[in-house]
């Protein structure tokens, strides 16, 4: 195999970009929000978007299976949850509190939480079976 093929084949595989994204997210997820309730300008990078739109393009450019694309569609589903929904509540609900204020009962951290474990372990599993693909 020529190294110009390794490295498209390195490059359409999808394990990275999991692996990336995985990283991003453990790294603000578990590490940049904590500091959120201590330094009110740090906002939430858009990398994670970001992520799944290359996942989306390296998934059709490789010509993956469905199984890919309906995990990649949970994915998507999750970032939206995320971005459209739980994001904007839990900011609202951190500035109540940045300013002295009791926001009401939700279960909207338990949910975040839960999905962003969800997406670390689905992206852990596609990483690892597009890696045990290729060798």
């Amino acid at each position: 195999m020529t190294m110009a093929v390794r490295i498209r084949n390195a490059i359409l595989n999808p394990a990275w970009i999991c692996f990336l994204w995985v990283g991003m997210t453990v790294g603000i997820s578990m590490i940049a929000t904590p500091v959120r309730f201590t330094a009110a300008s740090i906002t939430r990078p858009v990398a994670l978007d970001v992520a799944l739109v290359l996942l989306l393009l390296i998934v059709r450019i490789a010509d993956l299976t469905r199984k890919w694309w309906a995990f990649c569609a949970i994915l998507a589903l999750i970032v939206m949850a995320q971005g459209v929904w739980l994001i904007p509540e839990l900011a609202a609900r951190t500035d109540l509190i940045m300013t002295g204020g009791e926001p009401p009962p939700s279960y909207a951290h338990a949910i975040y939480s839960s999905l962003e474990l969800i997406k670390i372990g689905l992206l852990l599993f596609l990483g690892f079976s597009a890696l045990a693909k290729q060798t």
